[in-house]
C-alpha cells in the first residue's frame, strides 16, 4: 500500500505482470537453461512486449535474479530497523534471520531454483558476484564507517552466508536455512583460528 491509500488498479496490474515475469522466469530457466533461452521466449509466455519488460526489469539477468535481489533489499531494509548494539557480527546474522522470516512463501518457492539457475550460468553468477559487491559497499556506506575492519567483517558475513547456502544445497529443505546460517555464523571465529 501507499501512503495515500490501497494501490490503484494499475498499480496492481503492474505487480501482477512482475510477479508473472519472475515465476515464469524461474520456471523457463530452470527447464530450458538460462543462457540457452532467449528473452523473446520469456516474453512470449507471458505475453508481453518488449517495453513492458524494460519498464520493470533492466536485463534478463535481472528478472533471473530477482529472488536474490529482493532478499537483499528487504535485508537493507531490516539492517536500518536494526539496533546496533553488541558485536556487529551478531546484528549481521540477526538481520539475515529476521529477513528470511519476512520472505513470503511465493519467494521460499523461488529461491533454491534462483540459486540452481546460478551454479549453472557464468553469466547469471557474474551478475551475482557484481550484485553482492555493490550490497557489501552499501552495508559499509549506511554504518558510516569505510575501516577496513568494517569491511573485513561484511566479507566474512557474507562468507559465513555463502557456505550456509552451500550446506542448506542441494536438498533446500524449507525451514533450515536458518540453523545453517545460525551454524555458519558461529562457526566464523574457530574458523580464524585455525592452525596448519
Amino acid at each position: 500500500m501507499t501512503a495515500s491509500g490501497p494501490p490503484t488498479l494499475r498499480e496492481r496490474k503492474k505487480q501482477r505482470t512482475r510477479q508473472a515475469l519472475v515465476e515464469t522466469a524461474v520456471a523457463l530457466f530452470s527447464e530450458r537453461g538460462f543462457d540457452a533461452t532467449p528473452l523473446d521466449a520469456l516474453l512470449d509466455e507471458v505475453e508481453v512486449s518488449r517495453r513492458t519488460f524494460f519498464r520493470t526489469f533492466r536485463s534478463k539477468e535481472d528478472v533471473a535474479l530477482a529472488a536474490v535481489k529482493e532478499l537483499w533489499s528487504a535485508y537493507l531494509d531490516v539492517l536500518d530497523e536494526t539496533a546496533k548494539s553488541g558485536p556487529l557480527a551478531d546484528v549481521f546474522r540477526d538481520a539475515m534471520l529476521a529477513t528470511l522470516d519476512r520472505m513470503d512463501e511465493n519467494w521460499h518457492q523461488r529461491f533454491p531454483a534462483t540459486l540452481r539457475l546460478i551454479d549453472q550460468s557464468p553469466a547469471l553468477n557474474g551478475h551475482t558476484l557484481a550484485h553482492c559487491a555493490e550490497t557489501e559497499a552499501e552495508i559499509v556506506r549506511r554504518l558510516g564507517d569505510s575501516s577496513l575492519e568494517l569491511r573485513l567483517l561484511v566479507e566474512f558475513c557474507v562468507a559465513a552466508w555463502r557456505c550456509a547456502l552451500d550446506e542448506w544445497l542441494p536438498d533446500c529443505a524449507p525451514g533450515e536455512l536458518p540453523g545453517h546460517v545460525r551454524r555458519a555464523f558461529a562457526a566464523m571465529g574457530g574458523s580464524l583460528r585455525l592452525r596448519g
